[in-house]
């Protein structure tokens, strides 16, 4: 079957775009048609996003120009409007597509938790969304432009999980987040949803020890782990026309976890 090109002439901007759920979106926005702006702080990983996403609509390939990779801290307001500005001057135009996959993980039971663990979980994953979403409103409503925002959020921001209170917090702060500028910003055309994946298989997952895994393995329904392409082709329907009266929506992508 064909590919469908919902996103030609359109221009996304993906944060966390190095690896895992980040690199899926990039590839699939920009099989559909998108170019893509990739951000990551890693800048020699999202050099070889770009390289995976040849022409905007063709199904593989060397980059040809027609996508750009960006390195900054999304933590960090300077860095994000910067990096709005980049893309911005880069391309001659805001992105209409927005997704926010950059996170990181300080995992530690409450008791034991430090500061600095939680401080930098919520900085990254809490506090960058925010910074990214309100550069990029700003620069859409300024410019008269509509728009759909999708933030990549977490079950564990929904029901919790051991041993990851910041993590949980941080995630759960998305979802009202996500919620909070779905009102806001609707009278503006600009869309704002959030995605809950599950366990997904990524780097970050890969460091989960193996007893753990087992466990988590035996409690999902659909009996396997997600792979980034799942929450991709969510993140995809959610960013598209196809899905222009959701907004301020949660999705799970979980296989059934934590039903």
């Amino acid at each position: 079957m064909a590919t469908q090109l919902r996103f030609r002439s359109a221009l996304a901007l993906v944060t966390g775009a190095g690896s895992g759920i980040g690199r899926a979106v990039s590839v699939r926005l920009a099989r559909e048609g998108a170019a893509v702006a990739v951000c990551d702080l890693d800048g020699a990983a999202v050099r070889e996003t770009v390289r995976l996403l040849g022409r905007p609509g063709s199904e593989k390939g060397a980059s040809c120009g027609a996508h750009a990779a960006f390195q900054a801290d999304v933590s960090e307001a300077g860095a994000a409007r910067r990096l709005l500005e980049q893309v911005q001057a880069c391309f001659s135009r805001p992105p209409s597509v927005i997704v926010s996959c950059a996170g990181v993980t300080r995992d530690e039971f409450l008791l034991h938790m430090s500061e600095d663990d939680w401080d930098r979980v919520i900085s990254v994953n809490l506090k960058g969304v925010f910074l990214v979403t309100q550069a990029a409103a700003q620069a859409l409503v300024s410019s008269g432009c509509h728009g759909s925002i999708v933030n990549i959020s977490s079950i564990a921001g929904k029901v919790g999980n051991m041993g990851q209170a910041n993590y949980a917090a941080s995630k759960a702060g998305v979802i009202g987040l996500t919620q909070t500028v779905a009102r806001e910003l609707g009278r503006h055309g600009i869309r704002c949803n959030s995605v809950l994946p599950g366990f997904i298989t990524t780097p970050m997952t890969q460091k989960v020890p193996q007893k753990i895994l087992d466990k988590v393995f035996r409690a999902i329904p659909m009996g396997r782990f997600g792979d980034p392409e799942d929450v991709a082709d969510v993140v995809a329907f959610l960013a598209s026309d196809d899905s222009g009266y959701i907004t301020g929506a949660s999705v799970e992508v979980t296989g059934g976890l934590f039903l």
